[in-house]
């Protein structure tokens, strides 16, 4: 496991977007794991950024997203289809065609969740996974239980992310109660994995989840056991682990 500690958020992203950057070019046909929220923005924002500039071809590149709204259609605003053009697909060369989310307006969970770990496994393995982590270890949607889950999973948000998702809408019973997420079975096939933390907020979960006992309670704990594992925090989030 490689920790690498930026003075702050936008020097955090542009590691991890060096990172995936050097995937990219090291294999233009790779496929990426992609993440959402307010951790990556930075990240895609830098390689929209390098694109422009003509330093990146993302033409060959197939992505596979962790995790979807169940009920949200991919021109909703809040979704995380919406979110990925917004902050990524608009704006380079890639083909959206190869760019897979969960389809969160199918009804039937069984239905989605096997389509969509046939989806992943069609496009033969993820080069590489990004992620975030949440405040509870939450890493996709998948939050802490008993078991560890292996496959794509249809799952009750709890009451702290829906919570934490409250200012994205305008009502708070307009936000989700359940989610399509990967599972941590399917995350942890990815070749190499990034994860990506800032603020202090992200500190104590840092550390928990990276020096602390591997327990499904903390699911982010699972990726100790992984063998190509790369986190990228600012000073912040990184302030209680001794490198």
């Amino acid at each position: 496991m490689k920790f690498y500690c930026g003075e702050d958020y936008k020097a955090m992203s542009r590691i991890a977007a060096n990172i995936i950057s050097a995937q990219i070019i090291m294999k233009p046909d790779c496929v990426l794991g992609l993440a959402t929220g307010s951790s990556p923005e930075g990240t895609y924002a830098q390689l929209v950024e390098w694109y422009k500039k003509g330093d990146l071809d993302f033409s060959q590149v197939t992505s596979v997203n962790l995790d979807e709204y169940k009920g949200l259609s991919g021109d909703n605003d809040q979704s995380y289809r919406y979110f990925m053009n917004t902050h990524l697909f608009d704006h380079v060369n890639i083909d959206k065609s190869r760019t897979f989310v969960p389809n969160g307006l199918e009804p039937d969970s069984e239905k989605a969740c096997r389509e969509y770990d046939e989806v992943v496994a069609a496009t033969g393995g993820v080069d590489l996974q990004l992620l975030g982590i949440g405040h509870n270890g939450h890493i996709g949607f998948n939050e802490p239980a008993s078991e560890f889950c292996k496959n794509t999973q249809c799952v009750d948000l709890t009451e702290s992310t829906i919570e934490a998702n409250k200012r994205f809408f305008e009502k708070e019973e307009d936000v989700p109660r359940q989610a399509y997420t990967m599972g941590i079975g399917t995350i942890m096939k990815a070749k190499k994995i990034l994860l990506v933390a800032s603020g202090e907020g992200k500190a104590d979960i840092i550390a928990k989840a990276f020096t602390g006992p591997i327990t499904p309670e903390v699911p982010a704990s699972i990726l100790q056991l992984h063998n190509d594992v790369t986190v990228v925090c600012d000073k912040a989030a990184m302030s209680k682990i001794q490198l």
